[in-house]
Formats: C-alpha cells, structure tokens, sequence
C-alpha cells in the first residue's frame, strides 16, 4: 500500500469502536458516507436499524442470466437487485423485523430447514434467531430481488490499527487501484463498517494477493469490484498462494471474474464469508491444486459455480477437501462440483451439510464434470437439503470446451446420501442421475445412492440415465 493509504486506513481504524452500534447482546456497523443503501427494505435488530447494503445478482428473466455468463463483455450489464443486512449476535436472542413500502400477504425464511417461521403485521415482519446463521428472506413470492439477512457470530481478538503486521481498512469508503500483496504471517482486517472499493489495476493480478504462510484475511467489513471491467483486467477478488491461511466474515461483492481462489494452498480454513456476484466466471470459491481445506458456514450466491474444485499442474493433485455447513444459491452452473479442468487427481471430498435454497441452473445442482485426464475418487456428498433443483447429480466423463488434455480421465467411488430435493424448477428430466463413461477403460465406477429423495420420492435405479461405461452401483432406499 502507498503511505497515503496507510495514513487513511489507520485515521479511520480509531473510529471503529466509537461508530459500531450496539446493545448487551448485537453489534451493528453503520454503513459509511457515499454508499447508496437499499430502498425496497428497512431492517431492525433488537429495535436497532440495520443498514441495507445492494447486490448485484443474476436476472431474474432467464434469457438475461444466459446473456450474463456468455457475452462476456457486456455480463455486467444483466442483473437484478437483491439486498443484505448483518449484524453480530454475541450471545442470547436477537429479534429480527423487516419493513416493506406494501402490504405482507405470504413470507418465508430460506433455509427450509432452520424452521424460522416470521410473524406478519401488515408491511412488515419479525421472526426470532439465537444463533450464528445466514438468511435470506422472500416476501410475496419475491425470490430474485429478496433480502439476505448474516447472522454473524461475536468478533473475538480484533485486530489493532497500529499492529505493524495487519492492514488495517477502518470503517469507510476506501478505494483501492493496486493489489494489495500479503506475506508471511500478516493479517488484513476489514472492519464492519468498511467497503474497500477495487479498480482496474495494471495488469492481470488480483485486487489481494495471499501468497505466503500463516496469512490472515478476515472482518465484517465489504470488498467491492464493480469498478474493475472484467475485458480490461481479468482480475480475481481474492487469490490465495500459500499454507496456514485462516478467511473469516468477510462479504465479497461485484467478482469481476473467480471470487475467492485458492491456488496450491494447503491447510485453509474458509468460515462465515459472504460472496455475491452476477459475471459471468464470478465462481464463488474455486479450491485448485490445493489440499486439507475447510469451507464453512459461508453464504454464496454468485452466478457461476459456487463452490467447486480443480486441478491443474501440481502432480500431487488435489484432496482432503470439505465444505460443510454452507448455504448456497445456484444460478446458471454448478453448486458442489469438481471439475471441469481436472488434469490430475482428486482424492478426498467431502460435501455435507449444505442448504441449496435456490437453483436456476442450466448444469447441475451436483456433479463431477471430468473433462481432462485425471482421477477423482472418494467423493462424498451427503446431508444434503435442496430446495429445488433444476438437474440434480451428474458424473460424466468426456471432453468439452474445456479440456486441454487428450486422454479422459476417470471417476470413482462416489456416495450420494441422505440428501432431499423439494421441488423441480420448471424443467425437469426423465431421469433425476446422470452416470456417463467415456470408453471402456474411462468408466464411473462404484457409486452408491442411499436415501436420496426427491420431491418426496425416492431415488431407484430406473431414475438413473447411463451409458455402457459405468460399474458398481448401487441403490439403497
């Protein structure tokens, strides 16, 4: 960073503790000058209003979020609006209302499975939360343009401004044109209240660049790219490079292309951050070439893959990889996936415990997309909740737009379990399971399906649409 922004960032850490509002048991940080804040809601914790931050998210019309992921030069152009609030709950209970400018006929709170059912008053609604988690709201069948409400857990050992080993960005607008290059043992610490403002760099690198050990990158504060035009600087948000890397509470908004990347990072802990983006290529977390991951407790709305892993050069592949706990919200490709770009292996993934609260997708809600020549196997996805989906499993072997390599790889022991599906979007297939080989010795092998159910039925064997080239499986009720 220059020493000018130094100076800023360090002015505007002193102001932190005074400008977070809060009472025995929240803390809410006020949204700084110059942000333009959302109109649709108004939201209040504990009698304390909450500042309703804009999202760009993918179109509702489906021609328009096509549009977004394939003309790349003009996918920041198609979006909708959606909104978010947070606070931080340190202990007890927190109540929750939601005013609107109309009258509340119907209202749910995503995920299904948190059992939150809100209390309707005419134009607004309350509903109670006692613990760490991510919302979302839909008032009147409203589900694009729909309110998510990050229920943070207590922020313990903040950081200080003056600490020569951390970034400080207090609460403020900040505005950032240069990567911000983080090595060994610092930290980067985004206040609540901060939004870091990236523009185009010079060149290809990422707005942050973690490349190192035992790296930090944590807060409750907003890192923006609106302003970073994906066609004059394919930059990443966030690049990671290194081993022991903690990221925590942040939110991640406007990805010009990948959101959150890992590159050849082992032992990383991914907990409780928040990406929403409309790109196309905005995946939200790509894990690649990386081992002994853990993804959790994170909200992900973005309009490519979600949460998904690759490998490229490293030999050793990659593996040891779990997310759990997350909620997600799939637009256009995959939510769990592995693949495309699989050059070497996969070994060890396990996927569970997930909410899938919303799914327009063209690809899959699940899949193992092998479109190179490496092998994945020991691949689990299980505890699975799915609102609706619009394909649900899928492993297929074979070459595509993406594939590099000349040989075709391989897919092996896989486990579908416990996992429900509620509803098809409107285009639904004959077959709920995909399970494509390649040739005779490229073949799926060995995958087990246990109590998968999906809209209220469970899965069989005639459910599955396969080719001659898969082995080994089996369906249990």
């Amino acid at each position: 960073m220059k020493n000018l922004s130094a100076i800023f960032i360090l002015i505007c850490g002193f102001t932190f503790v005074a400008n977070a509002q809060g009472n025995s048991n929240i803390v809410i940080y006020p949204a700084p000058v110059g942000e333009p804040l959302n109109e649709r809601y108004q939201v209040s914790v504990n009698g304390e209003t909450a500042p309703v931050y804009n999202a760009k998210i993918g179109a509702e019309n489906r021609w328009n979020r096509e549009r977004a992921m394939d003309d790349l030069p003009n996918s920041h152009l198609y979006y909708d609006t959606a909104a978010f609030a947070s606070f931080d709950l340190k202990n007890g209970k927190a109540i929750v209302t939601v005013r609107v400018s109309h009258q509340i006929d119907s209202a749910k709170i995503l995920p299904v499975s948190f059992n939150i059912v809100p209390k309707i008053q005419g134009n607004s609604l309350s509903f109670e939360t006692d613990r760490p988690q991510h919302l979302t709201v839909e008032i009147n069948g409203e589900h694009v343009r729909s309110l998510h409400i990050f229920v943070n857990p207590e922020e313990k050992d903040v950081p200080k401004p003056t600490d020569p080993d951390v970034i400080y960005f207090g609460p403020g607008i900040h505005n950032l044109a240069e990567t911000v290059e983080v090595g060994d043992n610092k930290t980067v610490y985004v206040a609540g209240g901060a939004i870091v403002r990236c523009f185009n760099g010079s060149d290809m690198r990422p707005s942050f660049l973690l490349k190192g050990k035992n790296i930090v990158f944590r807060g409750r504060g907003i890192i923006d790219q609106e302003n970073v035009h994906r066609m004059k600087a394919r930059q990443m948000l966030l690049l990671t490079d290194g081993e022991n890397m903690q990221l925590e509470g942040v939110t991640l908004r406007n990805a010009s292309i990948w959101t959150v990347t890992l590159r050849s990072a082992d032992k990383v802990h991914i907990d409780n951050i928040k990406l929403l983006g409309h790109r196309a290529n905005s995946d939200g977390i790509d894990i690649c070439d990386s081992w002994d991951v853990m993804v959790e407790n994170c909200f992900i709305r973005t309009l490519d893959d979600l949460i998904v892993i690759k490998t490229y050069s490293r030999p050793e592949g990659a593996g040891r990889i779990t997310a759990r706990k997350c909620v997600l919200w799939n637009e256009v490709a995959h939510a769990l996936s592995i693949g495309a770009e699989i050059k070497q292996q996969v070994d060890g993934v396990l996927f569970t415990d997930c909410d899938i609260i919303g799914d327009h997708c063209r690809e899959w809600s699940l899949r193992i997309y092998q479109c190179d020549k490496g092998m994945v196997k020991n691949v689990r996805f299980e505890n699975l909740r799915i609102e609706e989906s619009v394909r649900f499993a899928s492993l297929w072997i074979n070459s595509a737009l993406w594939s590099t390599d000349t040989a075709r790889g391989h897919i092996e022991n896989v486990v579908f379990k416990n996992i429900t599906v509620g509803n098809h979007y409107p285009w639904p297939l004959k077959q709920e399971i995909e399970l494509l080989g390649f040739d005779k010795d490229h073949i799926v092998k060995n995958v087990l399906i246990e109590n998968v159910v999906i809209k209220g039925k469970k899965v069989t064997a005639d459910d599955i649409a396969r080719n001659g080239y898969v082995s080994g499986v089996k369906v249990l009720p």
